[in-house]
């Protein structure tokens, strides 16, 4: 998508400078798409203590082991 943006030539440079890129578009693509990526993580983290998850691990590790055996059980049928 194209957009004319007014956008300080000081700031321009030092994205560019922070991201490596020599390109004014990648320099801002990957400085937006970090910035995204930063809120993100800091929304998730927002939720910490928030959010209550009750998960049996040690059930869902019998689980994962016994279709192991199965599948297992399969395989030496089939040679």
């Amino acid at each position: 998508m194209r957009a004319t943006l007014n956008i300080p030539d000081d700031l321009i440079s030092e994205a560019q400078k922070a991201t490596g890129e020599k390109s004014k578009t990648k320099a801002i693509t990957t400085a937006i798409q970090e910035f995204i990526r930063q809120k993100k993580m800091m929304d998730l983290l927002a939720l910490r203590g928030k959010v209550k998850i009750d998960y049996d691990w040690k059930k869902e590790e019998e689980r994962e082991l016994k279709a192991q055996r199965e599948r297992e059980k399969l395989f030496e049928r089939k040679k």
